[in-house]
C-alpha cells in the first residue's frame, strides 16, 4: 500500500522513541526488527538509511530518519492526533526539541564517553557544557509540565524519551524535576502501548539466544 507507514526498527536502539511517536498518532504502522550486525548492515536497507542506523520510517514511499524528525513529520502528517503545536506553542516547541536533538544528545553522549571539554573547548561546542545543559533542563522543567507549555506534544516524545533514558542510564542525574516529568510521560497509555511491544520483542529474541 502506497501509504503504508513502516517503522525499521530494534528494540534496544532509538526506535523506541519513533515506536512511541507512532503509538500516539494511533495509525496503522508495520514494524521491521534489523539485527545490528546483519540486517541493518545489509544492501537492501542501506537504501534506505545509509547511515545504517536505526529508526527509520517509510511513508507514502518517503523516507524520515533522525528521531527528532521522524516525530516531527508525523505529527504534521498526522494532525488529527493533535501532537503539533498550536500557533503560541511553536517558538518553545521547536526550541526545546531541538535543544534535545542537538545540546542535549550531544552532551548525554558526551558524558557517556567521559569526554570532558576545557572552558576554550566547549567555546565551540554546541552545548557548551555538560553542566549548563543539565542546569537549563532542570530550569524549564521547574517552571511547566511540558516542554512546549502546559499541554503534551510530540516535543514531549522525543525529549522526554531522551530524558528517560538519560536518567536511566546515568546519563542525566535524578533531579525532582527530571524524574516527576518522566513519570508524567511515561504514565500516557501510548508509552505503555509502545514499550511493551517493545520488551515483548527483547524477551523473545532472549529466549531464541538461550534456545539456539
Amino acid at each position: 500500500m502506497a501509504d503504508e507507514l513502516v517503522l525499521y526498527t530494534n528494540p534496544q536502539s532509538r526506535g523506541r522513541i519513533a515506536r512511541w511517536m507512532l503509538e500516539e498518532i494511533g495509525a496503522p504502522y508495520r514494524a521491521e526488527v534489523l539485527e545490528y550486525a546483519t540486517t541493518m548492515k545489509a544492501a537492501e536497507y542501506r537504501a534506505i538509511n545509509p547511515m545504517a542506523k536505526v529508526p527509520a520510517l517509510v511513508h507514502n514511499g518517503k523516507v524520515v530518519t533522525e528521531c527528532a524528525a521522524i516525530c516531527v513529520y508525523l505529527a504534521e502528517a498526522f494532525p488529527q492526533a493533535g501532537l503539533a503545536p498550536l500557533p503560541e506553542e511553536r517558538a518553545d516547541y521547536y526550541r526545546w526539541l531541538f535543544f534535545g536533538a542537538g545540546p542535549v544528545e550531544q552532551a548525554m553522549t558526551n558524558h557517556y564517553a567521559a569526554f570532558h571539554a576545557t572552558e576554550e573547548q566547549g567555546q565551540m561546542f554546541g552545548y557548551g557544557s555538560y553542566d549548563r545543559v543539565v542546569d537549563v533542563l532542570d530550569e524549564l522543567l521547574l517552571s511547566r509540565a511540558y516542554i512546549a507549555g502546559d499541554r503534551f506534544t510530540a516535543a514531549d516524545v522525543y525529549v522526554g524519551a531522551q530524558l528517560s533514558w538519560g536518567t536511566m542510564f546515568g546519563l542525566l542525574p535524578k533531579r525532582d524535576s527530571f524524574l516527576a516529568y518522566v513519570a508524567r510521560i511515561e504514565a500516557r497509555e501510548a508509552h505503555q502501548r509502545a514499550s511493551a511491544l517493545d520488551d515483548a520483542l527483547m524477551a523473545e529474541r532472549q529466549t531464541a539466544t538461550e534456545s539456539a
